[in-house]
């Protein structure tokens, strides 16, 4: 049996349970799209452990639903960078900064693919929702005081992810934690993708295409290489005197084009299609339903969908 590479969490079809497979890319290029097609069935290799030990095993079973890569319980906590990307800096006209800009968001903002929702709660439902495109990772074991240089043998996997962000209850804080940190505000997925299986992996920085679309409208184009702190120097400079705990989610800030910062601004409303999308890693779609907004809680869906490349 052989380590995984591209794994995906999921219902099967067969008995209705929770599973975790390997996704082969070729076979299934777009796996948010081809999971909500009765005609195209989704197959994956069945993965006999967790995802931090698990091998592929020959065993294969088809996907009815996608699930989160990891469980709220197998996430600690999720750690997050603020103005991680020089053009996004020059966008806010913001020097760059010399130490990370840190917040977290508890575990319970752990949300996956679509069938799953971003839940807005009614405290941010004034038009201040707002999107966020963000190479997200999670780390493999525990770890303290890494070296750069080996920070990459802590990494279990990369994915995309979206910060989904209350822009009003951010400004009226110097903390952002409350404001980014509501239920079902950080949704990823949909495959957690090994770093051996990137073409820059090993000591070079990541250089991945970023992108979010709203209503078919481009908003958010950058590169990964925009990053002014890379993966290796995030965990090296998180794991300073601090124990980052496996399954550690880690989310690396965004790109411009946050719809707080158009003219005019772009917010997160009924009706709304927003997707996000990661080259090589994956594409994610959000639909606003307007239900939502005569209920406690304004839904949203997220679809997330997987491309080839890595």
């Amino acid at each position: 049996m052989s380590q995984w590479t591209y794994l995906i969490r999921f219902i099967a079809v067969e008995d209705g349970q929770i599973h975790l497979g390997q996704l082969d890319p070729k076979a299934t290029p777009d796996v948010g799209l081809a999971t909500l097609s009765p005609d195209t069935p989704v197959r994956a290799k069945l993965i006999s452990g967790s995802a931090f030990d698990g091998t592929v095993t020959e065993r294969t079973m088809s996907v009815l639903h996608l699930l989160s890569p990891l469980s709220v319980s197998e996430v600690s906590i999720i750690r997050c960078l603020g103005l991680n990307y020089r053009d996004h800096a020059a966008e806010a006209k913001m020097p760059i900064p010399n130490e990370p800009v840190l917040f977290v968001k508890p575990r319970t903002s752990l949300s996956g693919p679509h069938p799953s929702k971003i839940v807005v709660p009614k405290i941010a439902q004034d038009g201040s929702s707002d999107y966020e495109a963000e190479l997200t990772f999670v780390i493999a074991r525990d770890c303290k005081d890494v070296a750069e240089s080996e920070a990459m043998n802590y990494v279990l996997g990369i994915t995309c992810g979206n910060d989904v962000s209350a822009r009003a209850q951010q400004f009226a804080n110097s903390q952002w934690s409350f404001s980014k940190g509501f239920d079902y505000s950080a949704p990823i997925g949909p495959a957690l993708v090994r770093p051996s299986a990137l073409p820059s992996s090993g000591s070079k920085p990541y250089s991945l295409g970023i992108k979010a679309i709203h209503n078919n409208a481009e908003v958010q184009s950058s590169n990964t290489s925009e990053m002014i702190f890379t993966i290796q120097q995030t965990v090296a400079f998180l794991s300073q005197g601090t124990t980052l705990e496996r399954g550690t989610v880690i989310m690396t800030g965004t790109p411009p084009g946050v719809g707080v910062m158009r003219n005019p601004k772009v917010v997160l409303k009924d009706g709304d299609d927003m997707r996000v999308w990661i080259e090589g890693v994956g594409k994610s779609k959000i639909a606003v339903h307007d239900r939502a907004f005569r209920t406690p809680g304004l839904g949203f869906s997220s679809l997330f969908r997987y491309t080839p490349g890595i």
